[in-house]
Parts: C-alpha cells; structure tokens; sequence
C-alpha cells in the first residue's frame, strides 16, 4: 500500500485532480485539514474528499477553515466576502455534509508519523496530542455540538495546564491543532495572531516545531496550515501547506521515503490570508 499526506487543499478541486493523476500508485491519501473554503470548488471538493474517506481510502483531518463552515452552518460566524463556503450551505447534501466534517479527528497517528493540522504544543506529548485531539472530537460528534461552536472562538488560554477544564480547555486544543504557529521560547506559550513566515517572528517566538523542549522531538510530524512558511523537511517536522489556493502549489508527500510531488495551482485568492 501507497500512502501519500495532500496539503491545503481549500476547495481547489481542479489542482487536486491533477495531483492525484500524477500518483498512480496512490491507494490511501491523508489530508493535513482545511479540506474547503477560499477555493473555487468547495462543494465539489467537499463530496470528492467524503466519497474517499467513506470508502476506506483516505484519512482527512479538520482544519481551521472546516471549523469555520461548522460555525457558519451553525449561524454562529458570518461568511467572510473571500469565503467560498455559501454553495454547501446552499447544497441538498448540506447536511450529510456537515455531520461528515464534524466526525472528522484533529489528530492521526500511522506508520511512525503523526499528522495534524496546525502544530503541537512543545508540552504535548504524541500520546497526549492524540488523547485531546479524541476529546474535541467526541465533542464535536454530540448532539449539543452548536453549544461548544458558540464557545470554541478566542486565544485564551494560550499557554497548556494539566488543570484547564471544559470550554476553556477544548479551545486550547482547537487552536493548538488547528491554528498553531509559533511560540514563546520561554514558557511555549501559543502566539495565534502571527501568520507570517518563521523568520520574522518577534524576538523570543519561534516556530512550535523548533522549541527546544519540543516534548515530540524527534517524532515525525506532518502538518498544513502555514502557507506563508510554506514547505518544511526537517527530519521530525513536514510542513506540506504551499499554498495552493494563494497561487502556489498543491503538495503530496509519499509516505515513508518523504518523495514529494507537486502540481502547479491557478491563483483564486490575493495572498495574505490566513
């Protein structure tokens, strides 16, 4: 078996398509999340991507902007005017749809590499990213699950404590698995606002995968989200976010000698965007 992990895909169908024509011996495909939204295709993407995941063939994450259609849907969040996000509000399947993105894990553990989203916290070990990433996920699979979306946006608490409980402890996980960047060398403290590229970080940040006690250093780690940092190869942290839905490319990651496969993307938004 062939196992590739796809970057931001964003609802850019089309750049996804010529991707996976480009890896014949794909049979099971990981998406590092951000599956919709910004993209011309949204909807399109959304049902391609379910099909897959339904028939056994890929593992997709939740990412930020998958959040961000589970809060519209929700009427808890306005759509923004880049968000392409109306036709599957608009869709028949809207709410097969919806429920398929909500059962979605913030976390996955499979052939020694851990995959997430954003980033992991320097206090998060594996076992326990994928513990509080089952946590929110479970949430999330409630019936009650609008009540946590109402309560899930905001940057406090940004810094991890074995003691943080309910809301604000579910939220912290959102924003480390699915939002995370950079942190305070110090104390690992999550700084959310910053989305520029790791190197212009203000003094004492660093990006969470180069803080020096790091508690998953030397883990493999696959992750999206950072389009502005674009591609990372590191031994222990593969960033595949190239932006795609800003003009840049469409990554695969082939899976476990790291051979990377890109395509070339059609620009659908003004880069900048998060």
């Amino acid at each position: 078996m062939t196992t590739y992990a796809i970057g931001d895909v964003q609802g850019c169908l089309g750049s996804l398509q010529a991707l996976l024509e480009r890896l014949p011996d794909a049979n099971r495909l990981i998406f590092v999340g951000d599956i919709v939204n910004r993209g011309p295709q949204s909807l399109a993407t959304a049902r391609d991507v379910r099909q897959r995941a339904e028939a056994g063939d890929a593992v997709v994450l939740l990412g930020n902007h998958d959040l961000h259609l589970l809060a519209a849907d929700a009427g808890i969040r306005p759509l923004h005017d880049d968000d392409t996000l109306q036709e599957i509000l608009d869709a028949p399947d809207r709410r097969e749809l919806i429920d398929w993105v909500r059962s979605l894990p913030l976390a996955h553990e499979e052939d020694g590499y851990l995959f997430v989203h954003a980033g992991v916290p320097p206090q998060w070990t594996r076992a326990q990213t994928l513990r509080y990433a089952r946590e929110v996920q479970q949430r999330l699979s409630r019936a009650d699950y609008r009540d946590f979306l109402a309560r899930m946006y905001g940057n406090k608490p940004n810094r991890w404590d074995d003691t943080l409980e309910g809301d604000d402890r579910l939220r912290f996980i959102v924003n480390a698995l699915t939002r995370l960047r950079v942190v305070d060398i110090d104390d690992g403290r999550m700084r959310l606002k910053f989305k520029e590229r790791a190197e212009d970080a203000p003094s004492g940040m660093v990006a969470w995968f180069d803080h020096p006690q790091r508690a998953t250093r030397g883990m493999p780690i696959v992750f999206g989200h950072w389009s502005s940092e674009g591609l990372v190869e590191r031994p222990d942290a593969i960033g595949i976010d190239t932006g795609c839905v800003w003009g840049g490319r469409l990554t695969a990651l082939r899976l476990p000698d790291r051979k990377r496969i890109q395509v070339n993307c059609p620009r659908s938004q003004v880069p900048g965007g998060d």
